[in-house]
């Protein structure tokens, strides 16, 4: 594949994930506006959105000035990933927190791979790797909260960890080529 268009895919999925992270983390706000009331967790929650709306921002720009087609599955994802938000936040705050660990964790190993990319095979792309490095920092950031409010895959929440990281793994495949 040539650079274009590793280049492409990299900004195509990673606008897709960030998107996907923000309707999560909105699914999860809305559940624990209605039901929960948790005003920390509330919070915590809304700093790693901000983050994310950073990331995204970024992206969008990226899209645009590169002529880049976002994801066809766009729409789907926003549904799964409030979906998702929202149904984690009815588990439980463990649950709640183990659904960003999660999916954070899938992002940092997915921005690393793509950094790797971008140090050996695309190394004139340095603005762009810059940023992949700050928001894989910022995203592993938010995994370590989420540990830090109680996020772990003991018992039971083994399955839920890997049906997320998992589902996370497929929507990455999915959207890099379509």
């Amino acid at each position: 594949m040539d650079k274009k268009k590793k280049i492409a895919e990299m900004i195509r999925v990673n606008h897709a994930g960030e998107r996907g992270a923000i309707k999560i983390y909105e699914g999860q706000l809305k559940a624990l506006q209605l039901f929960n009331k948790d005003i920390e967790l509330q919070n915590t929650i809304k700093d790693m959105r901000d983050h994310e709306f950073e990331h995204l921002n970024f992206f969008e720009n990226e899209i645009v000035e590169r002529k880049i087609r976002p994801t066809a599955f766009l729409p789907l994802w926003d549904v799964l990933g409030t979906v998702l938000g929202f149904g984690t936040v009815l588990l439980g705050k463990k649950a709640t927190t183990l659904c960003t660990s999660a999916v954070e964790e899938v992002i940092g190993e997915h921005y690393g791979q793509q950094i790797d990319i971008l140090s050996k095979e695309i190394k004139e792309e340095k603005v762009l790797k810059e940023k992949f490095v700050k928001f894989r920092n910022d995203e592993l950031e938010h995994k370590n909260t989420a540990e830090n409010l109680g996020a772990n895959n003991d018992g039971v929440y083994f399955i839920l960890d890997s049906i997320i990281k998992n589902c996370s793994k497929i929507a990455i495949n999915i959207s890099k080529k379509y």
